[in-house]
């Protein structure tokens, strides 16, 4: 059995376009349980946040139209946008609806299913030598890809891939896992969001040890003026 077979016996058959062809906040609670996999790694998303369209949703990168950074929000649905934030990390999207609609769903945090030595890796970038072993153990299994951030370094995400279509068969995908129940859904404020922290498009499993802990967002202080 070759590794994708392999990744699809763990992971179940990959969605269709039209999963994602719905809008955000419904297809984000539908992702929960689901497997994204890049190559050998496999994730089981256990939280995301949905954020809507132009005019749409104030804390979406797409609130104020059209620029070359997000346009892979426009469509198609299925699609992968990522971007750069705070000048170190990565974070991946899935992107929903028609066209143009320019909506999406953040992976925040998931369980590694499959080639968890690989992801373990991956968060040791820098390490080396006879200690490489030790250093990786030390990552607790919850903690590889527990936060956006995390999740992309684990899948090996980066800028390169923004655009990558995630329903035609290539090496980015994602695959129907096990759904959860809607008993076990939550939902509430999205992550550090500074506008429309109101609108509870977060949604995690309820229990789940690799959900990523809620941070409100904080205004950064100006310094004092100086006589």
């Amino acid at each position: 059995m070759g590794e994708r077979e392999l990744i699809e016996d763990v992971a179940g058959a990959p969605l269709d376009r039209d999963f994602f062809d719905r809008p955000s906040d419904v297809v984000a609670p539908d992702l929960l349980g689901r497997v994204v996999v890049h190559g050998s790694v496999a994730v089981r998303l256990s939280e995301v946040e949905a954020y809507g369209g132009p005019g749409q949703d104030p804390a979406s990168h797409t609130y104020r139209g059209r620029t070359p950074r997000n346009s892979v929000m426009f469509g198609p649905p299925g699609h992968l946008y990522v971007y750069f934030t705070y000048g170190m990390h990565f974070c991946a999207n899935l992107v929903c609806m028609p066209a143009g609609s320019a909506s999406a769903v953040l992976l925040r945090a998931g369980e590694v299913i499959a080639g968890v030595h690989t992801a373990r890796i991956r968060r040791m970038p820098h390490a080396d030598g006879p200690d490489l072993e030790g250093l990786v153990r030390r990552v607790p299994d919850r903690d590889l890809a527990r936060g956006p951030a995390r999740l992309t370094v684990a899948l090996g995400l980066v800028r390169d891939h923004n655009g990558t279509d995630c329903c035609s068969g290539g090496p980015i995908r994602a695959h129907e896992g096990r759904p959860v129940p809607s008993g076990q859904i939550r939902t509430g404020p999205r992550t550090g969001v500074s506008t429309g922290a109101e609108t509870p498009w977060r949604f995690w499993i309820d229990g789940d040890p690799t959900v990523s802990p809620y941070r409100a967002h904080i205004p950064r202080r100006r310094g004092r003026a100086t006589s």
